[in-house]
């Protein structure tokens, strides 16, 4: 398996966000399960699922089935060649570390989306 790469690192006072590239679809589904609602309709977005689905076949945010559904289309649109075996899957991983303990905020298959939420985070502090 390829090993994780650091695409970007950037830092404001205490705070440093990275961007990391992984291989890893275990540790991709760890970061997404600790995700916050914003960082979920930022995947939402980054995801376009308004564009691949009716809004009805799309659940309730806040509703049942919603974070399955969601990881559903992260994991299917981070696969790199389907005809490929075993399969591969890519993502992107904002983490933040602040005064020596790191968080990773937020999951994604695209750099633009992983890159526009680690400079929002930047921007906030």
């Amino acid at each position: 398996m390829p090993r994780q790469e650091t695409f970007l690192k950037e830092s404001a006072g205490p705070v440093t966000v990275e961007i990391i590239k992984t291989y890893d679809h275990d540790y991709a589904r760890e970061v997404f399960n600790g995700m916050g609602q914003d960082a979920k309709e930022a995947l939402a977005q980054a995801l376009e699922l308004s564009k691949k689905f009716e809004l009805e076949d799309i659940p309730n945010t806040n509703g049942i089935g919603y974070d399955d559904f969601l990881w559903e289309e992260l994991s299917e649109d981070s696969l790199e060649d389907v005809r490929e075996y075993p399969r591969r899957y890519s993502f992107f991983v904002v983490s933040v570390s602040e005064n020596g303990k790191s968080q990773d905020r937020y999951v994604s298959t695209d750099w633009p989306s992983a890159e526009m939420y680690a400079k929002s985070v930047l921007r906030e502090l």
